[in-house]
């Protein structure tokens, strides 16, 4: 099963250009991640039309955070990228005659939608600058056990 794992890249990404000073090169996002560039620009690209992050082109270019970091919450993101699937769970038959495969697919849309709803409600509450400061409290502890 393939996931969709540009949600856990597009936060990456922006906690590594959030600690950068200047904007930062498709190239180096795609070092950072461990991926390709073209990932990077197709992905950041949705990010720039929804207006969260901007791109200058030119040897000085790349891309920046277009926007306060206390502003954007992980709800934010999901939906700039196009609201993907966030569960793998699916029906056996999309349209089924049986009854019993029909309270079958029932329940199990109630359970998604529930699931999905309350996921998102805790996206709506999680900014970019809560997991920024998390990773600089994270960072600091390291810092202090290698002294």
């Amino acid at each position: 099963m393939n996931l969709d794992s540009r949600l856990s890249s597009v936060l990456h990404a922006l906690l590594h250009m959030a600690e950068h000073d200047g904007p930062m090169t498709s190239d180096a996002l795609a070092q950072c991640l461990g991926t390709n560039p073209v990932v990077v620009r197709r992905t950041m690209g949705l990010l720039r039309d929804a207006g969260l992050v901007s791109s200058d082109r030119g040897h000085a270019g790349g891309w920046r955070i277009a926007v306060d970091l206390a502003t954007v919450t992980l709800r934010d993101l999901h939906e700039a990228l196009g609201e993907p699937v966030m569960f793998a769970i699916g029906h056996r038959n999309e349209h089924p005659q049986c009854l019993v495969e029909q309270a079958v697919n029932a329940a199990i849309d109630g359970a998604i939608a529930d699931a999905e709803a309350l996921l998102l409600d805790r996206f709506a509450h999680i900014t970019l600058a809560s997991l920024a400061a998390d990773f600089a409290r994270r960072h600091a502890r390291k810092r202090t056990r290698q002294e």
